[in-house]
């Protein structure tokens, strides 16, 4: 890594403006920010379900910010007028540091409306919206959904793809994730903790340089194993290829349109690892779908009988429905930053599978050199090409060697031409 008396004025110029922005960002902890409190779960079962949870914008008053929000948006603004004045309207790197800023300014005007309709709008604007489409004339992430619960449902009638039972409890969760990510980081400067934590809502997170299990949580080994390509390749291996930046430090923080490109290139990472399974597919298509009914009116009882009715208990019910809701209130438009994972997905498979056809295969390693956005792709292979950013030093050896998911891109590239209406009919007699 350059040292800072080793960059030219130029180089210097950039990174303290993506220095102030990785700065500026530091207070903003949007999951905190939104998540609901233990008491409000013990209300809700104290009242067996029947009861929408207390939550409405004087419960989140009562939860303050941790940063003066007038101030840290003037802050944003500041920056993105420097990063103008410093670099011209027209600079790549700095086109791609200016929309950070407006995305973080974004960020907060979406806290400050938690729980209010204003919340669910500019979610929707920053992380999507269930009834958007992929492209003109294709389905949306709601059809999605549903699409993928039907093939699922097929398969849960088979009877015979039951999931192995979760007989690892957290700590042995820890212990063998902690041991995996050793082999993959063992030469990494930084050390990365695996640990325990009552704190969370999903049953793991990812942070800079550590990875939380949630301590009530139950695992076998397969869902380690997802957790070691999600968290630890994707997730960790983002932040440390990011934290390794010399000048674009902003690549180590991801804004929202970076959140949904992160989880599909982490979504993927689990398919092409075989580390995916129907229940893990399913978690994730019951978020789309529950954040679909919200958009379409439905309020907290209504997702929670949507979980309970596919069997889940009372408070996992509960859980899940109130990812949809958090930061919104239970009758309000949902936070859809759930919808990242399959959206996410999708696109970063249509990318990869585009950059195979054209012969770009060298874009696609550019995904883990930080924090990355899609739309941002072009430049960054520009911001290479220019010294400015530094190739990911930690690869997923999937992406390192891109033989065999080119070979696996190129048969998916002609699969994509055959009808599968023409296919079903054709292959009637045989299936």
């Amino acid at each position: 890594m350059n040292s800072l008396n080793e960059l030219g004025d130029y180089q210097l110029t950039v990174r303290g403006l993506s220095d102030r922005i990785v700065e500026a960002q530091t207070p903003i902890r949007v999951l905190d920010a939104v998540k609901w409190d233990d008491t409000i779960r013990a209300d809700f079962l104290k009242h067996k379900g029947k009861q929408l949870p207390a939550v409405d914008r004087d419960y989140y008053a009562g939860r303050p910010l941790a940063f003066d929000t007038a101030a840290k948006k003037l802050e944003f603004q500041n920056i993105e007028r420097d990063i103008t004045r410093q670099l011209g309207q027209f600079n790549p790197v700095g086109q791609i540091m200016r929309r950070m800023c407006r995305e973080y300014r974004m960020v907060i005007r979406m806290l400050e409306a938690r729980g209010t309709e204003d919340f669910g709008l500019i979610s929707q604007d920053l992380y999507g919206a269930a009834s958007d489409a992929f492209h003109a004339g294709d389905p949306t992430l709601s059809d999605l959904g549903l699409m993928f619960s039907e093939f699922l449902n097929n398969i849960d009638r088979r009877g015979d793809l039951e999931d192995e039972p979760k007989n690892l409890c957290a700590k042995q969760a820890v212990d063998l994730l902690q041991h995996r990510l050793n082999k993959v980081f063992g030469e990494a400067e930084e050390t990365i903790r695996v640990f325990e934590s009552d704190g969370i809502l999903a049953d793991a997170a990812a942070g800079a340089d550590y990875i939380k299990i949630r301590t009530d949580a139950k695992f076998n080994e397969r869902d380690v194993k997802a957790l070691e390509v999600h968290e630890g390749l994707v997730h960790v291996a983002t932040t440390l290829n990011g934290q390794n930046q010399p000048i674009c430090t902003f690549l180590a923080k991801g804004p929202p349109s970076s959140t949904v490109t992160q989880e599909g290139l982490a979504i993927l990472m689990e398919v092409i690892a075989f580390a995916s399974y129907p229940t893990r597919l399913r978690k994730l298509t019951n978020r789309t779908r529950a954040i679909h009914m919200a958009e379409e009116g439905a309020d907290f009882l209504q997702v929670c009988g949507f979980y309970r009715e596919q069997g889940f208990s009372l408070e996992d019910s509960y859980s899940n429905a109130s990812r949809a809701f958090r930061g919104s209130s239970p009758t309000g438009l949902p936070f859809t930053k759930d919808l990242s994972y399959l959206k996410g997905f999708i696109m970063v498979y249509n990318y990869i599978q585009l950059a195979v056809r054209k012969g770009k295969l060298e874009q696609i390693p550019l995904l883990f050199c930080g924090k990355t956005t899609l739309e941002d792709m072009r430049t960054l292979r520009q911001l290479v090409d220019e010294g400015l950013v530094v190739a990911p030093k930690y690869l997923p050896p999937q992406f390192s060697d891109l033989n065999s998911l080119s070979a696996w891109m190129c048969f998916s590239n002609f699969l994509n031409h055959l009808s599968l209406d023409r296919i079903e009919a054709d292959y009637a007699n045989i299936l």
